[in-house]
């Protein structure tokens, strides 16, 4: 008898207990909800959830969602059409790259003194040629005898065609060691390769060097890998091809002459004997030539480290700016006239923005001036569009 009344004495804590914890969970809700700053705080949290448009579609009824889900349906089908465009863009890209090639042949013989333009062909009016004409005729005056020690040399083509692109372009002169430059001066053509028909979609940039006195390569290539297909987790994704892996070439250097890895010498001691040794170690070593051994693609599905996907986001970038760029405008980046435009369209943006902020602050002094009743003190109104 004694232990149920114990036991009723227990329960009967219990049930008081949970009653003040309760009370005092309800008391400090109330605090809490007068509280003003805590409020606006929630407030603002129900106003920034609100204006999201997934929390908004989730208010929607089932039956519109339902269309909703139609819809991006039809989306993932324009998806595979616009794919499909892009192959045929690419396929359209291989038939005029055709038609370019025998102009670029045209060029290459030029630079490496191969052929000599007639007098029809080199003509070219440029916008400041009476400048030009005077300059010229001033140093003709100056340096007759340095003209005619010119002549005599005799030079063939132009010399160090590509290398001058290397050097003119920031984005492939940081990688441009001073080693690198003596075989660059033998670089001779760089060609853009579209995949044939019926295979997957790719390019090849082939760079051709004349004999030299470091490998025995006489071309140089490197292949991109391309995708043009929605990707079947994330189709909103696709906005066109993509260059998903590369192959580069085994390059055949000459003893001694890789730039690519360099030799150092490490001291080794004996744990036993305590003798010292020196043994010989290569490493590898920055350099252009690097490009041909790039980051393989894990064919597995492992992700890459942070630094191996920048290092491979930045080859595919190199690559798609020779195919679109450099080959396409060589001339132009060697002249430096391709970089000038480039730099000119950036700095146009700025300016153009510079100069509508101009105009909108004009704007607002001269309503401020044509209305004399408005107090100057007060902050001028924040217009949204």
């Amino acid at each position: 008898m004694a232990d149920n009344s114990k036991t009723e004495d227990t329960a009967s804590d219990s049930v008081e207990a949970a009653k003040n914890a309760s009370d005092k969970k309800e008391k400090l809700a109330d605090q809490v909800m007068q509280n003003p700053q805590v409020l606006a705080a929630l407030q603002e949290r129900l106003d920034n959830t609100a204006l999201t448009p997934s929390s908004y579609i989730e208010t929607l009824p089932k039956a519109v969602k339902r269309r909703i889900d139609a819809l991006k349906q039809l989306q993932v089908k324009c998806a595979h059409i616009e794919a499909k465009f892009y192959e045929e863009v690419h396929d359209l890209e291989r038939k005029y790259a055709a038609l370019y090639q025998p102009l670029f042949d045209k060029r290459r013989e030029f630079i490496n003194g191969e052929a000599e333009p007639t007098d029809a062909e080199s003509e070219w009016h440029s916008e400041n040629e009476e400048e030009e004409k005077l300059a010229g005729d001033l140093k003709n005056v100056v340096v007759i005898e340095e003209k005619a020690e010119t002549e005599e040399t005799n030079v063939k083509g132009i010399p160090d065609f590509w290398f001058t692109i290397f050097r003119n372009v920031d984005m492939l002169s940081e990688l441009v060691q001073e080693y690198d430059e003596p075989i660059l001066k033998h670089l001779q053509d760089i060609k853009v390769k579209f995949s044939e028909p019926g295979q997957p979609m790719s390019f090849s940039l082939e760079f051709h060097f004349g004999p030299n006195d470091y490998f025995s390569n006489s071309v140089l290539t490197k292949t991109y890998k391309m995708k043009s297909e929605p990707d079947k987790t994330d189709p909103f994704s696709f906005e066109g091809p993509e260059i998903v892996d590369c192959d580069g070439c085994t390059i055949d250097w000459k003893k001694g002459k890789n730039v690519t890895v360099k030799t150092i010498k490490k001291k080794q001691k004996h744990k036993g004997r305590g003798t010292v040794r020196t043994i010989t170690k290569q490493v590898p070593n920055d350099s252009f030539f690097n490009f041909f051994s790039p980051i393989k693609v894990s064919g597995d599905g492992e992700s890459l480290d942070e630094d191996s996907e920048f290092t491979l986001a930045a080859d595919f970038e190199i690559g798609h700016f020779f195919r679109e760029r450099i080959v396409p405008r060589a001339v132009l980046y060697f002249t430096g006239e391709a970089i000038e435009d480039d730099d000119n369209f950036e700095e146009g943006e700025e300016g153009e923005e510079e100069e509508l902020e101009g105009e909108e602050e004009g704007e607002e002094e001269e309503d401020a001036e044509s209305d004399p009743k408005k107090d100057s003190s007060q902050p001028a109104e924040c217009k949204q569009q």
